[in-house]
């Protein structure tokens, strides 16, 4: 079966994305990795409202938001296959809303936490609905440009959290990082409404996988606060989060119609494009936690400078994942994929050499690392996305945005197991021990990259 070929009962494929959809995609997809970083700066004036400590609103309000939107970006990709992506995806932003609303008007950290969860389910239906229509409204060879943009977005969202939330914070209540999706969000719904052809429900709408479902989600949220748990729970939970995933595929096997198809994984590409985004964000998420302590403790910076200095690493981010797309027409995604890891593995190797010893000597080599890293993101996704055939694109993409997740988790485990005695007391051996992990990461990723099609194989079929 080619990859853009529909399996019997499947709807019949979007016939393009016009402007104002993908102007609409792009606004609701920006709302997720802002609201994941939005938070950050507001903690300390909501802890001081409700009388709540720091550790309490970070478990409550941040873990459980990166908790509840690793366990249903599988099951929320595999929605959208069942129900139609656009369907699902206004769900996804009317549920956002209301988390938002809910947040505004929140008086106690409960409703706060409720509020937040809900706008991580609510993330965890957008994103693959958003990418599985893009890969099935866009021919094959404007897909990598395309993800490249989103990539591009999400990056910047991600960027401007902190900064955008610390003006709302300071000129008007920490509130405001809730109510300022509303007005976009309804832009998006807005901006949507007759751009995108509408999906015709299959003949026969299959049943829903329940217990894989769960089956997913409680391996993978043990796992999850097993990286965060204290001895011994750190090896038990993963380890039993990894015993129900095993379960999980025999499960899987047998269902008609799985949340996940471990037959994904039998595509090159798309094995390849996955292992490729888990791997560079593990060493991206990383050292953008690690950056702060190492400038603090080695050369005594203040928090604004240390920021505007990791700024560079996210400038050349937002630049180098549409450029990523642009390139990959050009050359390919192997050859794109490989130097951007080559690059980024250039930048660590400089970040982690004795040499550097202040913040400004560190910018080059962030320039380098953020620049790699997403420079191979856009042809990485695009290439495993259009490996998969449209009726499994939902479930695809929330497999990928899983990987994308836990390499972050895992990531930042490393920090924490490695700097063992906490990143204030960490030694200078310590910190390039872990730089040296994250760029084993980065290496793995140029050899994953050789694994990738070229130009020619990603043309229609």
């Amino acid at each position: 079966m080619s990859a853009d070929a529909l399996p019997a009962g499947a709807r019949p494929a979007e016939t393009g994305l016009s402007p104002r959809t993908m102007l609409a995609l792009g606004l609701t997809t920006l709302l997720v990795p802002l609201n994941s970083t939005m938070i950050a700066v507001a903690l300390p004036t909501i802890g001081h409202e409700f009388g709540a400590g720091l550790g309490t609103l970070s478990q409550w309000l941040v873990t459980s938001y990166l908790l509840v939107g690793i366990i249903l970006q599988g099951p929320g990709g595999k929605l959208g296959d069942l129900w139609g992506h656009r369907r699902v995806l206004t769900v996804g932003q009317v549920m956002f809303a209301l988390g938002a609303l809910s947040g505004f008007f929140a008086r106690n950290v409960a409703m706060l936490a409720v509020a937040r969860m809900l706008m991580a389910a609510a993330g965890a239906v957008i994103t693959p609905s958003a990418m599985a229509l893009l890969r099935n409204g866009l021919p094959v060879d404007r897909r990598a440009r395309a993800f490249g943009m989103f990539g591009a977005i999400m990056s910047l969202g991600a960027a401007l959290g902190p900064m955008l939330g610390g003006e709302l914070v300071s000129r008007l209540s920490w509130s405001f990082i809730f109510l300022v999706n509303v007005p976009v969000l309804a832009l998006a719904l807005l901006l949507a409404r007759g751009g995108t052809p509408a999906e015709s429900a299959p003949a026969h709408r299959p049943a829903f996988d329940l217990v894989g479902s769960v089956l997913l989600g409680l391996g993978l949220g043990l796992i999850v606060m097993g990286t965060k748990s204290p001895a011994p729970w750190v090896v038990v939970l993963p380890g039993v989060g990894l015993v129900l995933l095993g379960v999980l595929y025999t499960w899987e096997r047998k269902h008609a119609h799985p949340v996940i198809d471990f037959q994904l994984f039998r595509l090159r590409a798309f094995s390849a494009g996955s292992a490729i985004i888990a791997l560079q964000n593990l060493a991206m998420y990383g050292i953008l936690f690690q950056l702060p302590y190492l400038f603090t403790q080695r050369f005594g910076e203040d928090t604004g400078r240390t920021g505007r200095t990791m700024l560079a690493m996210m400038v050349m981010m937002a630049l180098g994942t549409p450029l990523g797309g642009r390139l990959s027409e050009r050359w390919g995604a192997r050859t794109t994929a490989v130097t951007g890891a080559l690059l980024g593995l250039s930048g660590m190797t400089l970040l982690a050499a004795r040499t550097v010893d202040s913040p400004n000597e560190a910018i080059l080599p962030l320039m380098l690392l953020g620049f790699g890293l997403s420079l191979g993101n856009a042809p990485s996704q695009a290439a495993a996305m259009s490996s998969v055939d449209r009726g499994r694109s939902g479930m695809a993409a929330g497999v990928m945005s899983t990987t994308r997740y836990l390499g972050g988790v895992v990531g930042i485990a490393i920090l924490g197991g490695v700097l063992s005695q906490g990143v204030a007391a960490a030694t200078e051996r310590q910190h390039h021990t872990v730089m040296a992990f994250f760029g084993v990461a980065l290496a793995l990723s140029a050899l994953v990259g050789l694994a990738l099609p070229r130009r020619e194989e990603t043309a229609p079929r």
